[in-house]
């Protein structure tokens, strides 16, 4: 069994187990062509990792706090999916340009008061970065949560995020690169 494969087992193991705010089930995995269908409305591709969660373990609503955001569909609580929250973020940052949205950073969980967990599906590594928009300015609302989806899913597993109690002193850096992706999209 590859890490992968060990990885996808925990995570399910622990899908399985918990139960985020506000879902009273782990929803069905997604349909084989539902990733296609995704990467066709957001033009970019889905991070492979990212895809396998979808297809393997439910669409949406397990993962750190609030769980994962479906792919397509929104779940009964009326949390916009992740592809649909992205196109309304790329949207809503055209019309205000003090907070655009960069191509590529795919929402995937919402932390509550407007913070989201998101993958960068333009970088290899499919880095997580944290959206914090209670800061004063969209340069200081982007974070480097982990370095990449694999290791995001073994903090939610081993319960070692920056999210747990234990860890409240644990500072994330600032996401370098946010200049520069939102400047490519100008």
């Amino acid at each position: 069994m590859t890490e992968i494969e060990q990885l996808l087992a925990r995570v399910a193991a622990k899908a399985r187990d918990t139960r985020p705010w506000g879902w009273t089930s782990l929803p069905e995995p997604v349909d084989a062509a539902a990733p296609a269908r995704a990467e066709a409305a957001l033009g970019f591709p889905l991070p492979p990792l990212l895809a396998e969660l979808y297809l393997r373990i439910g669409d949406g609503g397990f993962g750190p706090e609030y769980g994962l955001l479906p792919l397509l569909d929104g779940p009964p609580s009326g949390e916009p999916a992740a592809v649909v929250q992205y196109l309304a973020n790329r949207k809503s940052g055209r019309k205000d340009p003090d907070w655009p949205w960069p191509e590529g950073v795919l929402p995937i969980s919402h932390w509550g008061c407007a913070m989201y967990a998101c993958v960068d599906c333009l970088a290899p590594e499919a880095t997580v970065l944290l959206f914090e928009p209670n800061a004063d300015t969209s340069d200081h609302a982007w974070y480097v949560d982990a370095p990449s989806l694999e290791h995001w899913l073994h903090t939610w597993v081993e319960g070692t995020g920056w999210y747990e109690e234990t860890n409240d002193d644990m500072d994330l850096a600032p996401w370098t690169d946010f200049r520069i992706r939102t400047a490519r999209a100008s």
